[in-house]
């Protein structure tokens, strides 16, 4: 049996003036064949999963490209084909194979190309032919579309938020992949699409328990394979929305059943599935309520995460926080490259004037004028994420009074405390840590926390969907509309 697999991956906010092309790829992960490191990145998963079984389950691995660009805006249709070609003519190379792995995202969107995975999946199915197993594997903040349905054999989307099961669902996916190709199973495919958006985070309930029971489902009474496709709403493209995927061995009807029962029942949650947002002040006044001695808490400002496709530059909590001189503070990652490169210039222990934050563009908030301490330098905040590493380039961290800010080079989530800790900055003696994350920070953060609390500092990722202003989607569509299953 021979196996090829590769990666190629990002997400798109098609509302973000950050423009991708193929050195954004290049200078974020790019791994040519056979150089992918031993552990897996978020979306390149199934090429460790895949190598880790090769010598037991006897199958001959063909390694493709593996590579990923942060979160931003539209990509370029150079980039975003000569990658694809890339990959394409390394299977053209290693034909016949027995299965294709792909480690993708599913929200990548490129000049020309609204749904560049259903592209990709058909391109690889017209190479490989009818008899080859497909499997792909997605990040839960997808567009689920009909062409990726109909191009794969298998698909596999991550269960939990934060994504702490990149790994393991590769696993599952290679496993069934080997199962297929074997004539074990025969995988069926239903999609029951949500007619809107309906995502839930697996660090609170209700998702917690859902997944938790979905994950009972699966392996039994031929079911095979449960994914919630939760959607990415920064992105004006046909198929935004939640969607559930079920896969049984051989009965179309009961996974179709099936992902409409459950869909129907992530729908009737309503706004009960997401946590309270608070505004800056908010936020500040409920932190000083629930701190604890040795352990702040944190706050997470959801709408100026990387991960969403955003600078992560925006100033406005920094000046609330600001306002507040008297609390004990953290703030960070911000990216601001030209910030940083001043600080290291100056060198640790420094007191400099500088301009930071509040530049990417005008939801960024307005650029923050102040005298700062450098406090600390690193030419590679590197951090890890689970199983993988990730690069914030070169960071500084700078001081105000009692606020400590970390400023970074590279775009990327505050997944972890390493992020001011590598820094030299003493978390536990601050009263609130604010994180520029959706809810990735969660997992590594919340021991350390008092409370955990989500803001809504206003932008710019979209926040409100019944304000994004599509002019794809699929109508029905709620909020815009009401919803048709309700």
């Amino acid at each position: 049996m021979r196996v090829f697999t590769a990666s190629l991956a990002t997400e798109t906010n098609t509302f973000a003036p950050l423009y991708v092309d193929r050195s954004a790829f290049e200078s974020a992960f790019y791994c040519p064949p056979g150089t992918h490191p031993d552990t897996p990145t978020l979306c390149s998963a199934p090429i460790i999963a895949a190598r880790r079984r090769a010598a037991s389950e006897g199958y001959e691995l063909v390694e493709g490209t593996a590579t990923w660009a942060e979160p931003a805006g539209l990509v370029s249709r150079d980039g975003y084909e000569s990658l694809r070609d890339e990959i394409l003519g390394q299977l053209r190379a290693a034909l016949p194979v027995d299965i294709v792995l792909l480690g993708l995202h599913g929200a990548m969107v490129a000049q020309g190309y609204d749904d560049c995975e259903g592209d990709l999946i058909a391109k690889v199915r017209a190479l490989a032919g009818p008899d080859c197993v497909i499997g792909a594997e997605l990040d839960m903040h997808c567009h689920l579309s009909a062409e990726m349905v109909e191009g794969a054999d298998i698909i596999v989307a991550f269960k939990e938020f934060p994504h702490t099961d990149f790994l393991a669902r590769a696993e599952d996916l290679l496993e069934l992949c080997l199962r297929t190709a074997r004539g074990e199973v025969k995988p069926v495919s239903a999609v029951f699409d949500c007619r809107g958006l309906a995502a839930f985070m697996t660090s609170r309930e209700p998702g917690r328990g859902f997944v938790d029971r979905i994950k009972a489902v699966e392996g039994r009474d031929g079911i095979l394979s449960i994914s919630v496709a939760h959607g990415f709403q920064a992105a004006d493209v046909a198929d935004v929305g939640s969607k559930v995927l079920v896969i049984a061995d051989g009965d179309a009807a009961k996974a179709a059943a099936l992902a409409k029962r459950l869909g129907l029942e992530i729908l009737g949650w309503g706004q009960g599935a997401s946590p309270r947002h608070y505004k800056p002040a908010e936020g500040i006044a409920a932190a000083i309520e629930l701190a604890e001695p040795g352990k702040p808490v944190v706050l997470a400002d959801r709408w100026d995460n990387p991960g969403g496709g955003v600078a992560g530059d925006s100033s406005v909590m920094v000046e609330a926080l600001l306002r507040h001189p008297e609390i004990p503070a953290a703030i960070g990652a911000l990216w601001d490259p030209v910030a940083v490169s001043l600080c290291r210039a100056a060198g640790v222990g420094a007191e400099i004037a500088l301009r930071f934050a509040g530049k990417a563009a005008p939801s960024s908030g307005r650029p923050i004028d102040a005298v700062v301490q450098v406090i600390g330098t690193t030419a590679d905040l590197l951090i890890p994420f689970e199983q993988s590493w990730v690069s914030l380039g070169p960071a500084a961290a700078i001081r105000i009074g009692l606020l400590d800010i970390v400023l970074a080079s590279a775009r990327a989530q505050t997944f972890s405390p390493p992020v001011f800790t590598d820094l030299g900055i003493d978390l536990a003696a601050k009263t609130l840590v604010v994180v520029k994350s959706s809810n990735h920070f969660h997992a590594a953060f919340a021991p350390i926390a008092a409370s955990v609390l989500y803001l809504d500092s206003g932008g710019p990722y979209p926040p409100d969907a019944s304000k994004i202003p599509y002019t794809k989607v699929k109508r029905p569509f709620s909020p815009l509309d009401p919803n048709p299953w309700l």
